[in-house]
């Protein structure tokens, strides 16, 4: 078996990057998804210790001073981080890890991964984009979750997250939901049999 990967995927908020995570969670039966922490109310039909880790303000910030978060950042006015442990667990087990976090917290993740050669080593980052500036509206829009307020600011940081395109390992222009899910599923399978992670031995 091939070394695990740390799959990140990253995305304008409402592009999403949710939907294709869930696709790969479904063919994959080796992917574990990393539950994140956030300080915002859970949606309906959301479970804590499923969909995310909703913490308390307090609890949050008592974890972020004892360093447990690989990634952390306030977005929108709420918190949200990736615990080390979480990550490093499945990656022990073996298990492949998909994160999908914003583009804050990827970057915090790529400093930490330059330093650490566990993380390094698995991390593979994929950056979901709208094709167009419309069509991320439509997308935010059909959530029906967003006051006007949040959904204007949403709008406004994309496109300067849009423009961290570069420092990610691929770009995927997204196009249908079954489009995306081939070509992400691709970029998995290609990093799966990458020389670095191969456990081989030929025999006799």
């Amino acid at each position: 078996m091939p070394k695990p990967i740390l799959l990140l995927i990253s995305a304008p908020s409402g592009a999403g990057k949710t939907t294709l995570g869930d696709g790969l969670l479904r063919q994959n039966p080796s992917l574990r998804r990393v539950i994140t922490c956030t300080t915002r109310a859970p949606r309906p039909g959301e479970v804590d210790g499923v969909d995310y880790h909703f913490l308390a303000q307090g609890d949050f910030a008592a974890r972020r001073e004892a360093g447990e978060f690989l990634e952390h950042a306030t977005v929108y006015g709420r918190s949200y981080g990736t615990l080390s442990q979480s990550v490093r667990n499945l990656l022990a087990e073996g298990m492949d890890a998909l994160l999908a976090i914003d583009v804050q917290g990827a970057e915090s993740v790529r400093r930490l991964a330059a330093l650490d050669e566990t993380l390094r080593a698995a991390l593979v980052t994929l950056f979901l984009c709208p094709a167009s500036r419309p069509e991320l509206v439509r997308r935010l829009s059909g959530r029906g979750t967003e006051t006007p307020e949040i959904l204007a600011g949403r709008l406004a940081a994309a496109s300067e997250e849009i423009r961290h395109w570069r420092l990610f390992d691929y770009l995927l222009v997204s196009e249908s939901r079954e489009q995306d899910l081939r070509r992400a599923q691709a970029v998995l399978d290609a990093e799966r049999i990458r020389g670095h992670r191969a456990q081989f031995e030929f025999g006799e």
